[in-house]
C-alpha cells in the first residue's frame, strides 16, 4: 500500500439465538446500510457463515482507526447493538486490524 494510505478493517462476529438468526440478518443488513454513510467509511460486507448455522460476520473498511474508533460510539453502532444483543447467544466478538496487505481502490 502506498505511504499516504491508511485503511482500518473493524470486523465483529455474531452469533443468533436459535431462532433468531432472520431478525438478526435484519437488523445488521439495516446497520449496514446506515453505517456506509458515516465519514470515512469505505465498505461494508455483511457475510454468513456456511459452516456454523446462524453466525453472520460485518467486515469493515474504514479510512483510519480513528475513524473506525469514531464510528464505534456512533448511533448506528449504538443503535444496531441495543436491537442486535436480545438476539445473540453469545458476545460478540469485535476486533480492530491494521493492514499488511489490502487492495482498495482510493
Amino acid at each position: 500500500m502506498p505511504d499516504d494510505l491508511e485503511l482500518a478493517v473493524l470486523t465483529a462476529t455474531f452469533d443468533a439465538n436459535a431462532g433468531d438468526e432472520e431478525a438478526l440478518a435484519a437488523a445488521l443488513a439495516r446497520y449496514v446500510v446506515l453505517a456506509r454513510t458515516e465519514p470515512g467509511c469505505r465498505n461494508i460486507d455483511l457475510v454468513t457463515s456456511t459452516t456454523l448455522s446462524g453466525r453472520f460476520m460485518l467486515i469493515e473498511k474504514w479510512d483510519s482507526p480513528d475513524a473506525a474508533r469514531a464510528h464505534l460510539d456512533g448511533v448506528a453502532m449504538t443503535d444496531m447493538a441495543r436491537e442486535a444483543v436480545p438476539l445473540l447467544a453469545d458476545r460478540p466478538d469485535i476486533d480492530l486490524y491494521d493492514t499488511i496487505s489490502a487492495h482498495d481502490l482510493a
